[in-house]
């Protein structure tokens, strides 16, 4: 009887996760429909929507095929190698506005990334994951860890801003000796967490119905294509930025800090609340801190470097609204992830945080 209904219940884990699987490939389909529909001029608003659409399945996909990756290889490799592919979407749409000149769309895409990272999808986890279980413990020391490496990061992209607020010299020289500084603290870190420390931290992000794990040309086709398809979305994305911003009377800072982080950042989040319902907070804690830092320490350095390499020079003077919600989310984050416990009202307390920042900057002009 109980080997009947193990059957059962595998089965109809089989069977949800095959409905999941078709689901995704159907907003597939978007992403053509994107493509022909920028070519043909239609509308910029309708463009927008569509493509956006397509960068969800995209966003899980690459996000798979990298867990994928690293499961066939060692741990060692399968953490690099998570490290420097998990934030590919939010690097291709920064670079191709960086190159059509849109600086403040980039500026405002890493706090949103930053932004929803910290207080939105660890929120949600913690939120949700709170409901089923009454007190959730997770590993304080990893969480301390991540969370100075993200005060670290926030720290280094505030000296840049303090210094543009108050100083007519500019800003673009000094950005970049600051990004090759956090380019090194984030190696240093992966040193730490990879080599020297390994045993801290928890690295295992494959889901548990995952049984069968993608052969390696398998996931490695995934990733290609699934990065040349998000690198043609996002410059189709860029395209309409300025229009859709008019059209609809949105800054471009909000649609950066607001619909294109939450979109970029849909497979972490899916992961994060699913292990959350799983009584598995360490692993979202470790998704959205591991995110938001590899944001501000390997996706800032780079954006900054191909700035310059590309004639558009982007600096790390961020408004101080946007530096201040940066500032705010690290400090509230630091303060509930100091007693190695959490419980609902802690992730009420961080979705409240965003929900101010949002509306702060929807009505911003």
């Amino acid at each position: 009887m109980n080997d009947r209904v193990l059957a059962g219940g595998k089965a109809a884990d089989g069977r949800s996760a095959v409905r999941r699987w078709l689901s995704l490939n159907l907003l597939l389909v978007f992403v053509p429909v994107a493509v022909g529909l920028d070519l043909v001029r239609v509308s910029p608003i309708l463009v927008f929507g569509v493509a956006l659409l397509a960068l969800i399945p995209l966003a899980v996909l690459l996000s798979k095929a990298t867990e994928h990756l690293s499961v066939r290889t060692n741990p060692t490799i399968g953490s690099l190698f998570n490290a420097t592919t998990g934030n590919i979407i939010e690097i291709l749409i920064a670079l191709f506005a960086i190159r059509a000149g849109l600086l403040a769309v980039v500026k405002a895409s890493i706090t949103g990334s930053i932004l929803v990272n910290v207080l939105l999808l660890i929120g949600l986890s913690v939120f949700i994951g709170g409901f089923r279980y009454k007190e959730q413990e997770f590993n304080r020391k990893a969480v301390g860890i991540a969370s100075s490496m993200l005060l670290v990061a926030i720290t280094g992209m505030a000296i840049p801003t303090v210094f543009g607020l108050t100083s007519r010299q500019p800003a673009e020289s000094l950005s970049l000796a600051i990004s090759l500084a956090l380019g090194v603290i984030y190696v240093l870190s992966l040193v730490f967490t990879v080599f020297t420390h390994k045993g801290v931290f928890v690295v295992d992000r494959v889901a548990d119905d995952e049984t069968h794990p993608w052969s390696v040309p398998k996931a490695f086709g995934v990733l290609v294509l699934g990065t040349v398809a998000a690198a043609v979305l996002s410059e189709v994305l860029v395209g309409v930025i300025e229009p859709v911003s008019q059209r609809l009377g949105l800054t471009q800072a909000f649609i950066g800090l607001v619909v294109i982080a939450i979109v970029t950042n849909i497979a972490e989040k899916i992961a994060a609340v699913t292990y959350a319902l799983k009584g598995k907070i360490d692993l979202s804690l470790n998704i959205g801190m591991n995110s938001a830092t590899q944001v501000a320490l390997f996706a800032v350095p780079i954006l900054v470097l191909l700035g310059f390499l590309l004639g558009q020079p982007l600096n790390l003077v961020f408004s101080p609204y946007e530096m201040v919600a940066m500032v705010v989310s690290v400090i509230i984050l630091n303060h509930i992830a100091a007693d190695g416990d959490c419980n609902w009202l802690e992730g009420a307390e961080l979705l409240t945080v965003y929900l101010l920042v949002i509306t702060t900057f929807y009505f911003l002009k």
